[in-house]
């Protein structure tokens, strides 16, 4: 079987965004530079994202999480501190406002290749804990490609490196973790709209496409350093164990992500039927 691949478009907005198009259709946009409030762990996050077809797929900002905007890197506890957002889930107290909340801040992007149907983006940022310090330096890597007109699909890869440079051990975990059933969400997550029956049954119109808050500009970050790493990641919902200071990180992993015509109903699948529902593959 012989299939085409889209030439791909892209805009760059300099200090803000990075909207990639197939066509007329903006299928995603990876969001770096906005003005986030503290509360909701400021972090990059890939919002709007669309079928070819121009189905708004994910969701930003929903009224009960506002820290949620489409699909992006998180992790709920690291030693204490909270770089997901919101409330922090204690042991014996559930879910608990702290002063805790952590960014990811974009660095520099190190690549930005658009080859054709392919655009590639190597991005180093770093994670800082409430208090200021640097905690974890990543290298991240996206790359948009296999755009198939006539699937109705395209793909995203999306790959990171973490290492340690607090200059102690760092403990990763999740709300499980620290006590609550079922509750292993962190890791790369994403928060995704369910298309409408009318929308699933019928291409969908323009007055069918939601519309999304474009994001504020914010100041240009101080550049700080990075350390690249691999190895394997600890399995979803367990706990990790301590990742000691200035070992290769423990967080690199490759995660494939397809968007499609229409969404699928299992449970932890990209597009959930449930609106607005939430999903996370947990590391």
């Amino acid at each position: 079987m012989t299939t085409s691949t889209s030439r791909l478009t892209v805009t760059h907005e300099h200090g803000l965004r990075i909207g990639v198009a197939v066509g007329a259709v903006e299928i995603a946009a990876y969001v770096y530079g906005e003005d986030i409030p503290a509360f909701e762990s400021p972090k990059p996050y890939l919002h709007p994202m669309r079928t070819l077809s121009g189905a708004l797929v994910s969701a930003y900002r929903p009224h009960d999480h506002r820290w949620h905007k489409g699909l992006q890197m998180t992790w709920s506890h690291v030693s204490g501190q909270n770089f997901w957002g919101g409330r922090t889930y204690v042991r014996g107290q559930g879910y608990t406002p702290k002063d805790n909340l952590g960014a990811m801040r974009h660095d520099a992007f190190d690549l930005i290749d658009l080859d054709g149907g392919e655009l590639t983006l190597s991005e180093r940022l770093t994670w800082v804990a409430s208090t200021g310090e640097e905690w974890v330096a990543e290298h991240r890597r996206l790359r948009f490609h296999g755009a198939d007109a006539a699937r109705g699909t395209w793909v995203l890869d999306f790959a990171t490196e973490l290492t340690n440079i607090r200059g102690e051990a760092l403990e990763l975990g999740s709300p499980t973790t620290h006590g609550r059933d079922n509750a292993g969400y962190t890791g790369f997550s994403g928060a995704a709209r369910a298309a409408s029956p009318a929308e699933r049954s019928s291409p969908p119109t323009a007055a069918a496409r939601r519309r999304w808050a474009p994001p504020r500009r914010r100041g240009s970050p101080t550049p700080a350093r990075t350390t690249r790493s691999t190895a394997a990641p600890p399995c979803w919902c367990s706990p990790a164990p301590p990742v000691a200071a200035g070992t290769p990180g423990s967080c690199a992993t490759t995660r494939s992500r397809r968007s499609t015509r229409r969404p699928r109903s299992t449970r932890r699948s990209l597009w959930p039927t449930a609106r607005d529902s939430r999903w996370s593959t947990g590391w």
